[in-house]
């Protein structure tokens, strides 16, 4: 079996409109979001083995926050310039290559390609949005990522910073 953790990244900041996309940072209601969301995941008793995320400052940032609560080193976080505003099918080329030792992967990433991506991965589900620091959560029957897209798969949970806990 396989989980596999969609996460868009925190609430950024738009108070500079000179600073570019890519380089928005969190505000402050993201900074204290990614922590909370982390300890949910704990609580869960769902915790990754990978990170893999996009490069883009409020996307690095936040799983740095939230590897930072799991103990997991910062350095170990894989960067994949493809998720950067990528379209659903990106995902399944990042997952495809992720080590098979790995059973539970989060991936951080954006708008509106990570709710694109929910939606295809489940039809127990469907979301209009992955609100900032939404997470989604996957189990795929299988042993392999490379097998991923074609292995049944079920709905584990949606969980985002405005929803009660249950």
């Amino acid at each position: 079996m396989k989980t596999l953790l969609l996460i868009r990244h925190a609430k950024s900041s738009w108070n500079d409109p000179d600073v570019d996309d890519f380089d928005r940072p969190l505000n402050k209601r993201g900074k204290q979001n990614a922590p909370e969301m982390a300890s949910r995941l704990m609580l869960r008793g769902v915790v990754p083995e990978l990170i893999i995320a996009s490069p883009a400052k409020r996307t690095s940032s936040t799983a740095k926050i939230m590897a930072k609560e799991w103990d997991y080193p910062k350095e170990a976080i894989l960067f994949e310039e493809e998720l950067y505003l990528c379209y659903a099918s990106t995902f399944l080329k990042v997952i495809t290559k992720i080590d098979d030792d790995f059973s539970a992967v989060a991936i951080f990433a954006h708008n509106p390609g990570i709710t694109d991506f929910a939606n295809y991965l489940t039809q127990e589900i469907r979301i209009d949005n992955v609100p900032t620091t939404g997470i989604f959560a996957v189990q795929a029957f299988t042993d392999s990522w490379k097998d991923f897209d074609r292995a049944r798969k079920t709905f584990l949970f949606f969980d985002y910073p405005k929803q009660e806990i249950v």
